[in-house]
């Protein structure tokens, strides 16, 4: 029987690692969803237009503002715009390790529990709300990964989880890979440095 709900109290315990060699940061919220007693994870589809990752799957987030006093404050404020989340909502229990892009962001990732409500999307940069079940994500048969030669970062591990049709992969992958491991019996196939892309 696969797992239907995170054990968060790891999140909540876990010493993230923390970068700040990037040129730039940016946050973003991980939003556990509990529905029909199993708990799903929402994801966004970025919209196409978009000049960076268009199209790809991610959680709500984006790059810090001089109106943000704190990272967490980033997280909130674009889940805010980006899928209507307002920010009293967030029962945040964690922070994940900070991870690079290739984009040269060096991205904190946060963990919250929120409402199972519709959301509204930004159209200008949501093309989809996307709500993923745990027990597929768990699904060994919806999972896969291949090793590559990265070019600066040298020999890298790329996680793919195709759910209903949705690819999670890339930064998002890997910041997903991290909260299973920590918050379910999910282990990847092989040791990899989470931070690097």
């Amino acid at each position: 029987m696969p797992q239907t709900t995170m054990i968060l109290e790891p999140v909540a315990a876990h010493e993230p690692v923390e970068i700040d060699d990037q040129e730039y940061d940016a946050a973003v919220l991980a939003p556990i969803i509990e529905r029909d007693g199993e708990d799903h994870l929402l994801f966004t589809r970025r919209a196409d237009h978009l000049g960076e990752h268009p199209g790809q799957m991610s959680f709500p987030g984006g790059g810090a503002e001089p109106v943000d006093d704190t990272i967490l404050e980033t997280a909130l404020r674009e889940a805010h715009e980006e899928i209507g989340l307002e920010p009293h909502e967030a029962e945040v229990v964690g922070q994940l390790d900070d991870i690079r892009t290739i984009t040269e962001y060096a991205v904190t990732p946060f963990v919250a529990r929120v409402p199972d409500r519709e959301y509204e999307r930004d159209d200008s940069e949501v093309a989809e709300i996307v709500v993923l079940p745990l027990s597929d994500l768990l699904d060994p048969a919806n999972y896969e990964y291949e090793r590559r030669d990265h070019p600066y970062y040298g020999d890298i591990v790329i996680h793919y989880f195709h759910v209903d049709g949705y690819t999670v992969w890339g930064a998002t992958g890997r910041i997903l890979v991290q909260l299973l491991e920590l918050t379910t019996s999910f282990e990847p196939p092989e040791r990899v440095n989470r931070s690097q892309y």
